[in-house]
């Protein structure tokens, strides 16, 4: 009996040992979906219900985002998106919008706007307002993924997002962003209409109606239900009516008028595309990113550099983890500062920076005792000068992520982003314009310099994982620049450390700045090393002894958020991070 008892008590400590996590695990065996809010996640679910599969779910999803949480991402952002098949290979759809015909580096050396003047501060390309706005691209990539790899019509994946934009009971964040951002709104009045409905802002939890945007979802669905033929040629109809009918007729007469830069023939004559994602191998796992049209690649690059050290024997988030990880990273984002754009208009030199012998050579530059304050980009190229800035700090008001896995083994991970808060709203369309031409420099020479019909390099993405060739993680999150680096941490835990999806999301995480923003202003932080507090005094001291300039925020202060389906031995294995609202559901 004693020794019962003990075998009891030693049970009992052993549980008390785990780590605790503040949401419970979500496991499931059939399909899982993991989101930003209630309403998407249950979009999504609405069409696995239905018989739909994972892109059907995910095309929902999006589109509910679209209306839910517009304080994150709107209709006419941008979306990278990975998708894989059962048994066929993972593709990327580049649903990014395009630099407009009028967009030419010469204008925006001659012209800022006005909301900058009154601010005091001027970005090299305009941060805000109708100027920054390259062309829509999420959603012709969410028409061409349905195409392609859905099952459902437009007007099937669409029926929640209309829903939700005649009513719906507006969250805490969207409400927040909406009366912090008040002034900036009341400088378009079509937006102050659509955003301050009576003329005040939401309150949290009242239902919020976005009229015109449901007569424009409403609008799509009508155009599919009047063409003829094929599920094809029905979902081309809807892709037209937005790019070459009456709704481009519209948001372009609109920019003409506002004195922006979209035109009908750059509407009419864009189209989003599918690519191949590049790939990298970690430890036997196959790691899937967009191409250097994102930032994606800079993930692959770290592990690379990451696969020398023995990082499991440094311990998690001990001193010695923590810097090596930074450093990897420092030296990764040096290359996408210096390499990446899009790759139709400028030759990237991928054969070099996504190689393990090129990744050996960079290793060596990582001092074990010591932070490296340059900005060393790889030397196979002449240098460039820096990316002109302004005199402010950057505010990117940030992006949302889908995930979906369905129980025929198909998979769906993206990074929906752009058209955020303070957005303009095309005229009555209820389409708000993103602002994504912040992220290109006037740089000479630079593969993401500025220029008409160019994607600007984009810091959206999304992660698949593969394992023996098969779906193994699919995991996205909001955060800017900081999106893989957070990626990357969640990655290593569960590899190195075999953490729990939950568990790996909601671990201290560390954040470097040691690289140019991705926006307005470019502007770089040398060394600076961000810790939430939760990290031990003891680790932020010995980092500093090491050089890194440490700045401790709150215990939840990180700026990413991701969502992530891990699928292994049968089981789907969902994590939602706490620091902002994120949501899984599985079954």
């Amino acid at each position: 009996m004693i020794r019962k008892t003990g075998l009891i008590c030693a049970v009992a400590l052993a549980a008390l040992a785990q780590p605790k996590v503040m949401f419970s695990p979500v496991r499931g065996t059939r399909e899982m979906v993991g989101a930003a809010n209630n309403f998407q996640v249950e979009a999504g679910f609405r069409m696995l219900a239905a018989g739909g599969n994972a892109i059907d779910a995910g095309v929902a999803a999006v589109l509910a985002a679209a209306v839910t949480e517009q304080s994150r991402f709107g209709l006419g952002g941008e979306m990278p998106l990975l998708v894989k098949m059962a048994g066929k290979p993972p593709v990327a759809v580049s649903g990014v919008g395009v630099a407009p015909k009028l967009a030419a580096p010469g204008y925006f050396r001659t012209r800022s706007p006005e909301i900058w003047e009154e601010r005091g501060a001027l970005p090299p390309i305009p941060g805000e307002g109708i100027r920054a706005a390259p062309l829509p691209g999420a959603f012709d990539g969410l028409i061409l993924a349905l195409t392609n790899y859905g099952t459902k019509s437009y007007c099937e994946v669409a029926a929640p997002a209309t829903e939700y934009a005649h009513e719906f009971p507006i969250g805490e964040e969207y409400a927040q962003f909406i009366r912090n951002l008040e002034p900036l709104i009341r400088l378009w009045p079509d937006s102050a209409k659509f955003f301050l409905p009576g003329d005040r802002a939401p309150v949290r939890g009242e239902l919020f109606r976005s009229t015109t945007l449901a007569k424009t979802l409403e609008s799509l669905c009508a155009a599919e239900k009047k063409a003829r033929g094929n599920r094809a040629r029905k979902l081309a109809a809807v892709r037209d009516l937005f790019y070459k009918g009456e709704l481009a007729r519209k948001m372009a007469a609109f920019s003409e008028k506002e004195d922006g830069l979209i035109r009908y023939e750059d509407l009419a004559g864009f189209k989003a595309e599918i690519d191949s994602p590049k790939t990298g191998m970690y430890r036997g796992y196959e790691v899937v990113k967009p191409g250097f049209w994102t930032q994606g690649p800079v993930m692959i690059q770290t592990l690379n550099i990451l696969e020398g050290f023995d990082l499991h024997a440094m311990g998690h988030n001990s001193a010695e983890y923590v810097h090596v990880v930074v450093e990897a990273l420092k030296l990764a984002f040096a290359d996408r500062d210096r390499y990446y754009g899009d790759p139709k208009f400028s030759r990237i030199p991928e054969e070099i920076l996504l190689s393990k012998e090129y990744a050996a050579e960079r290793r060596k530059l990582i001092d074990l005792k010591r932070a490296s304050l340059e900005h060393r980009p790889g030397t196979f190229a002449p240098p460039l000068a820096p990316p002109a800035t302004g005199t402010g700090e950057s505010h990117a008001y940030d992006t949302t992520c889908v995930n979906v896995a369905d129980r025929f083994g198909n998979v769906f991970s993206a990074t929906p982003s752009g058209a955020w808060l303070p957005s303009v709203i095309a005229g009555d369309t209820g389409i708000p314009f993103s602002t994504r031409l912040q992220s290109f420099v006037l740089t000479a020479g630079h593969p993401n310099l500025l220029a008409p019909g160019k994607r600007p390099r984009v810091t959206l993405s999304p992660t698949l994982v593969l394992k023996d060739g098969k779906p193994w993680l699919a995991m996205s999150t909001p955060g800017g620049d900081n999106q893989d680096q957070a990626m990357l941490q969640v990655l290593l835990n569960l590899i190195e450390f075999g953490m729990t999806a939950q568990e790996a999301v909601e671990s201290p995480r560390f954040q470097t700045e040691h690289f140019y923003s991705s926006f307005a202003f470019h502007e770089i932080h040398p060394g600076r090393l961000n810790l939430e507090a939760r990290f031990s005094k003891d680790v932020g001291d010995r980092l500093a002894e090491r050089g890194h300039i440490v700045s401790v925020a709150g215990p939840w202060s990180n700026s990413s958020a991701p969502t992530v389906i891990k699928m292994a031995g049968g089981v789907l294995e969902g994590g939602a991070d706490p620091r902002r609202s994120r949501f899984v559901f599985g079954r």
